[in-house]
């Protein structure tokens, strides 16, 4: 699905994020994990093609990103609030982002029914603009909005932080369930707990660099508290 060959990320003379080699399979669940600087979201808007590299290639399915346009076809992403258009209301934004995909308002009204739970009353109807909702529900807009459009890929910067309890379980649970339908999870998150649970398989990165390439197994989560409590030490 992904192949990253040589690929750098500079700001002045301050190297940021530098992996020689790193694929992801397609329908893999995979997760990044790493503290604050680490590179995660760099590397996540290069596959993205938000940013462009120094050095190096990011290709999806043979393409470079930065060359061609047919990734984006199948490749969705909910990076941070900058992915939404606050200005529109919830229901505005999904219809909106269902025409880029050839989808009329009753298509997009079906495939909310499926998300209510997940909003739990307090996105659709409500009659706000996004930028007046919690951040917890404009992170639950901009989760569900990257799923309109049926995507392969999908990317997620730390979908967990805002969430109250119940949100976090639901989200959790729809997506194992994406995972299992094969789609390609590729998915950030300061907490252990959620990423082991989640992705089969975990890079930890620090200051940029791979440090762990790791399978997810029954020891996992264990292997990345003790690196991090090493480093608090």
């Amino acid at each position: 699905m992904f192949e990253i060959k040589d690929l750098t990320k500079k700001y002045d003379k301050n190297i940021v994020l530098s992996i020689p080699r790193l694929e992801i399979k397609k329908g893999e669940s995979f997760g990044l994990a790493g503290n604050n600087g680490a590179g995660k979201t760099t590397l996540f808007c290069l596959l993205l093609d938000i940013i462009r590299a120094t050095s190096g290639e990011v290709l999806s399915k043979g393409e470079d990103v930065k060359k061609g346009s047919g990734w984006k076809q199948y490749t969705s992403g909910y990076l941070d609030e900058s992915f939404l258009i606050d200005f529109l209301t919830p229901e505005e934004y999904f219809y909106f982002t269902g025409t880029l995909y050839g989808m009329n308002k009753n298509d997009i009204d079906e495939f909310l029914v499926k998300y209510h739970d997940f909003f739990n009353g307090e996105i659709l109807g409500r009659k706000k603009f996004i930028r007046d909702l919690s951040k917890g529900n404009q992170k639950k807009a901009g989760i569900v909005g990257a799923l309109i459009g049926n995507p392969e890929v999908i990317i997620l910067d730390e979908p967990f932080p805002h969430l109250d309890p119940t949100s976090v379980i639901r989200l959790k649970k729809l997506l194992k369930d994406l995972a299992a339908e094969g789609k390609t999870l590729i998915i950030s998150s300061h907490d252990l707990n959620h990423v082991t649970e989640i992705c089969g398989r975990i890079v930890l990165l620090e200051k940029g660099k791979i440090l762990k390439d790791m399978k997810t197994e029954e020891g996992t989560l264990k292997e990345l508290e003790e690196y991090f409590s090493e480093i608090a030490e």
